[in-house]
C-alpha cells in the first residue's frame, strides 16, 4: 500500500489539462451538431443559440454580494433577465425571493464552479474574479464577452496576467486605466474596451452612510481600527504581536479585522494573536460580514495596501496610517509598472507611514492624523481622483451590459 500525493499546483495544472480536453470535446460535439442541424433544415442557418444566457454574474464569495447587489436589482426594475451564480452555498443573493428577471443559483465551490463555468452558454459574463484563462478558469467558446468590474478603488494588485484576458474592464478611475493601458502595451496586449462606470459598494455605503442617524459614543477614547491585508507583506504576518501591544499601550479602544482571506490562509497566525490577545475592555476582534457599522464607529483606520482603506477614507471620510511593510511586487502586475501604483503615490498625503521604529511613536502618530486639517483636504482630493460617477455606477454598469447585449445580438441576427 502507498500513498499518492500530488500538491496543490501540480493538481491544479491537472485540472485545467483535464478541463482543456473536455472542452475541446464538448466543442467538437456541439459544432458536429450545428453542422446536422444545418443539413437537415436544407441548408438554412439554424437557430443555434435558443438556450444561450444573455447576462451572466459570478461571485465567488458571498462578500461580493455588496458590488452586484445593485446591478441585480436595477437590472430587475429595467425587467432584465439575467443569472447569477455563486460559489458560496450561504450566499445572501439565495435568499432573495423577490426577483422576478434574476435568477440566483450557487454553482458548487472552487473547482466545481469553474467547470461549471468552463462550458457556460451566455453573450456576457460579468465577475470580480480575476485569473480567466491563467488556471483553471478558461474562457467558454460560448461565451461571446468576459467583463470585470473592480471592487476598490485602488491601485490594480492583482497577481500577474489576472484581467489581461478579460475583453471589457468596469473601473472607477483614470489611474486605473493608466495602469491597464501600460500592461497592455508592456505584454503586447490588444487593448480592451475599458468604462468608467464608478463603484457600485462605495455607493450603496454612501447611501447608508448618508441616511444613518447620529452615532452614539460609549466613550471619549478614539476607535482605532487595525484593518490589514493578508500575506506575508501585510501588518499582522510582518509586525504581529509587538505591534498589537503598542496599539493597546496608547489607551485607546482598539478593535482587530483581519482580512477575510486570512482566516483560511492564515489561521495559525490568527488563532495565536486572539489567544495572546482576547476580546476585552480595550480590544475587540471583529469578523461581521458586513463591515459597515464598525467602520463608521471608527475614528482612525491602520491598514496597509488593503483596498478597504479607501472605503473609509473616501465614505467615511476619516483618517488612517498606513504600513509598507515591505510590500513585494514580485507576484504583481505591478511588477511590470516602471513608476509607483497610484495608491503608494498619494498614501503619503493621506496618512503617516509606519514602519520598523513605530514603537513608542504609534499614539502621537494618531493624533496627528486625527487633528491635521490637511489630511482631510487630501481626501477631498483623493475622492476627486479615484471615485468617478458617484451615485450612479449601477445604472451606468447596467446601461454597459444592456448596450452590449444589444451589440451581440445584433450581430448573431446579422450573421444568420
Amino acid at each position: 500500500m502507498f500513498n499518492l500525493y500530488i500538491d496543490p499546483g501540480t493538481g491544479s495544472m491537472l485540472f485545467s489539462v483535464l478541463i482543456g480536453i473536455i472542452g475541446v470535446v464538448v466543442f467538437v460535439l456541439r459544432t458536429a451538431l450545428i453542422k446536422i442541424r444545418f443539413i437537415l433544415s436544407g441548408g438554412k442557418k439554424a437557430k443555434i443559440d435558443k438556450n444561450k444566457l444573455p447576462i451572466v454574474i459570478f461571485a465567488d464569495h458571498k462578500r461580493y454580494w455588496n458590488v452586484f447587489r445593485p446591478i441585480c436589482e436595477e437590472l430587475e426594475r429595467r425587467g432584465q433577465r439575467a443569472w447569477y451564480y455563486t460559489a458560496s452555498p450561504d450566499d445572501p443573493a439565495l435568499d432573495r425571493d423577490d426577483f422576478k428577471n434574476i435568477t440566483c443559483e450557487f454553482i458548487g465551490e472552487g473547482n466545481k464552479a469553474f467547470s461549471r463555468l468552463n462550458f457556460l452558454n451566455a453573450y456576457i459574463l460579468l465577475t470580480t474574479t480575476p485569473g480567466l484563462d491563467v488556471y483553471q478558469w478558461k474562457r467558454s467558446k460560448t461565451v461571446n464577452c468576459y467583463v470585470h468590474t473592480l471592487h476598490a478603488p485602488a491601485s490594480i494588485f492583482y497577481r500577474m496576467f489576472g484581467i489581461d484576458y478579460f475583453d471589457t474592464l468596469l473601473l472607477s478611475a483614470e489611474h486605473q486605466r493608466k495602469e491597464i493601458r501600460q500592461l497592455e502595451e508592456l505584454r503586447k496586449l490588444p487593448e480592451k474596451d475599458i468604462r468608467l462606470t464608478g463603484l457600485t459598494y462605495l455607493d450603496e455605503m454612501k447611501k447608508r452612510f448618508d441616511s444613518a442617524p447620529a452615532l452614539e459614543k460609549k466613550s471619549d477614547k478614539p476607535v482605532v481600527i487595525l484593518a490589514p491585508s493578508w500575506g506575508p507583506s501585510a501588518i499582522l504576518s510582518k509586525y504581529g504581536a509587538p505591534f498589537i501591544e503598542e496599539l493597546i499601550k496608547t489607551g485607546y479602544h482598539v478593535v482587530i479585522r483581519p482580512h477575510p482571506q486570512s482566516f483560511s490562509s492564515e489561521a495559525d497566525l490568527l488563532d495565536k494573536l486572539m489567544k495572546q490577545f482576547p476580546d476585552s475592555d480595550d480590544l475587540e476582534w471583529n469578523s461581521d460580514n458586513d463591515n459597515f457599522d464598525v467602520l463608521r464607529r471608527a475614528d482612525i483606520m491602520i491598514s496597509d495596501f488593503s483596498g478597504v482603506i479607501f472605503d473609509f477614507l473616501l465614505v467615511f471620510d476619516k483618517p488612517i496610517l498606513y504600513a509598507n511593510a515591505g510590500f513585494s511586487k514580485d507576484l504583481y502586475d505591478w511588477w511590470w509598472l516602471e513608476e509607483e501604483p497610484w495608491t503608494f503615490q498619494v498614501l503619503p498625503e493621506l496618512g503617516k507611514e509606519i514602519n520598523d521604529d513605530y514603537k513608542g511613536n504609534l499614539k502621537a502618530m494618531i493624533d496627528e492624523c486625527i487633528n491635521d486639517p490637511k489630511y482631510e483636504q487630501a481626501r477631498q482630493k483623493a475622492r476627486a481622483a479615484t471615485w468617478e460617477n458617484i451615485g450612479n455606477a449601477a445604472s451606468s454598469v447596467c446601461d454597459y451590459l444592456e448596450e452590449k447585449l444589444k451589440e451581440l445580438t445584433s450581430e448573431e441576427s446579422s450573421n444568420k
